[in-house]
């Protein structure tokens, strides 16, 4: 079993100490940098009153990228399941 690390992150000028899995430090890392960086364009961008609005603003967003990417992918899978029955009828087709 692996140690856990203790690591602190700062976000919207708040540091959250987490004690995790060294081979989560680097997706936390990029994560928080990315909550960093959209804060920042959000703060830039709009007239924010405070960061609870900023914060939430960028959930949304995270959010709404996850669900689009899930979107996608079922998608992907239908086009994929139908191409594969398509392969799998003319496979048949072939060996009758």
């Amino acid at each position: 079993m692996s140690e856990q690390l203790k690591i602190k992150l700062s976000i919207a000028d708040r540091v959250y100490p987490l004690t995790i899995n060294p081979s989560q430090e680097e997706g936390l890392r990029k994560a928080t940098k990315k909550i960093e960086e959209m804060i920042k364009q959000f703060e830039q961008n709009y007239a924010v009153r405070d960061k609870q609005d900023v914060l939430a603003m960028c959930a949304l967003q995270f959010a709404a990228q996850v669900e689009q990417k899930s979107l996608h992918i079922e998608s992907d899978q239908v086009q994929i399941e139908e191409k594969l029955e398509i392969l799998n009828q003319l496979l048949q087709d072939h060996l009758s």
